[in-house]
């Protein structure tokens, strides 16, 4: 899974391989993805182009993403370029993955090139659906870091990486409008945070799921702590881009510092629940492991330096907290929404598999523990009270071996 996704549960899984590595062979449809490209292109040059060579990343599923070489290049196009074209199965839903990928690429191709979060887009067809990209190269992924073996690049990468969230805060504020001028010339009549109703749920269905299969009663002060996080999910001061799907398989570490990629379900919302990952970590991502202590507060450290200069006031250590607790909080309910169900359906796994991810309750009972912590330091006493009746409901179902979740692997060689 790469983003919240509705009715879909963040389970735990292998870390994706790297948008890099290419499958063995180049299946047929890449030939007419490239086809499409080559005639888009050559309308747009006035002159034909030619590519070649391709070869197919590692997409969501959802599209077919390829790299290839600019063989015929009459008006100075790059030497390789990326091809991401969506069948007209992926409008599912709520949202059109397309329509949002593409306004997404189109407000940071306005950018500058200092400023600009992501590749620039080269060339886009809504009717075909289809998006012609500046190549960001062979470069490693977050997860390729945080599942290495080198503890001090990955701990640079995740820095590294809430810096470039902050920049790309910083740098979308007070751009919403632009952001949905271009969703609606490409025909999106309305558009929102794609988690934003999965949450909401969360508020309502959570105390009767815990009761039912963990016989935790949530009292009222636990249950209005939560309901007040909504307000974070509606038009708040504290807006901007966010890439929704965060998660490390999407973030490219280049020389010239983090890339963001994969914007299909991109919106603006409160900048506090993108920094909230540091206190849960990729709470919607397939991979859920601890980081080392005192490195998240280095990450949201890196983050405000960032906002600060367009919300001072984050700079208030007291504000600052109180809104992260604030959406620390909702991702703890909406991931206890997602994942309890079938956490409790899990069968112990055993095997090889186990190191690279780690049991589903294990997540949750590591989220409600860091939860109580930061609950009592923010003077929730409701919240730490259900945190450690959580914690203590999750334990006998985790076994004797596992108490702990473990630390992304490029840690655990300190």
């Amino acid at each position: 899974m790469t983003r919240p996704k509705t009715g879909a549960a963040p389970v735990p899984r292998p870390p994706p391989a790297p948008r890099s590595a290419a499958y063995p062979a180049v299946p047929a449809v890449a030939g007419e993805v490239l086809g499409i490209a080559e005639r888009l292109l050559t309308r747009r040059q006035g002159a034909t182009v030619t590519l070649a060579d391709p070869e197919t990343l590692v997409g969501g599923g959802r599209s077919v993403v390829v790299r290839a070489r600019v063989a015929a290049n009459p008006f100075g196009l790059p030497r390789s370029l990326v091809i991401k074209h969506y069948p007209d199965g992926a409008a599912l839903g709520r949202v059109d993955r397309f329509r949002r990928e593409a306004a997404s690429c189109q407000l940071f191709t306005a950018m500058s090139g200092a400023s600009r979060p992501s590749a620039e887009l080269i060339a886009h067809d809504p009717e075909r659906r289809l998006l012609v990209l500046e190549d960001l190269g062979r470069a490693s992924t977050l997860a390729d870091k945080l599942f290495g073996s080198d503890p001090v690049g990955a701990e640079q990468g995740l820095i590294n990486w809430a810096q470039a969230l902050g920049r790309l805060h910083a740098a979308t504020a007070g751009r919403e409008r632009d952001f949905g001028a271009l969703l609606r010339r490409l025909g999106e009549r309305s558009w929102r945070d794609p988690m934003a109703d999965d949450a909401r749920s969360a508020l309502a269905e959570v105390p009767a799921l815990v009761e039912a299969h963990l016989g935790v009663r949530v009292s009222d002060a636990a249950a209005e702590d939560a309901r007040a996080t909504s307000r974070l999910l509606g038009g708040t001061r504290y807006r901007a881009f966010s890439p929704s799907d965060s998660c490390p398989d999407n973030n490219l570490v280049t020389p010239k510092g983090v890339r963001f990629v994969d914007f299909e379900w991109g919106c603006f919302r409160d900048v506090m629940l993108d920094a909230a990952y540091t206190r849960v970590p990729f709470p919607a991502c397939e991979s859920s492991f601890a980081l080392p202590s005192g490195l998240a507060g280095a990450m949201l450290a890196a983050w405000c330096a960032e906002v600060v200069a367009v919300w001072p006031e984050l700079d208030d250590p007291v504000l600052a907290a109180t809104r992260m607790l604030d959406a620390q909080l909702l991702w703890v309910w909406f991931c206890t929404r997602e994942l309890l169900p079938r956490a409790l359906a899990e069968d112990g796994r055993t095997g090889p598999d186990r190191d690279r991810s780690p049991r589903a309750l294990l997540a949750l009972a590591h989220y409600w523990r860091r939860l109580g912590l930061d609950a009592a330091a923010g003077d929730r006493a409701a919240t730490v009270e259900l945190a450690d009746q959580m914690v203590a409901a999750l334990g006998p179902r985790l076994g004797e071996q596992e108490r702990e979740l473990p630390l992304f692997p490029a840690f655990r060689s300190r």
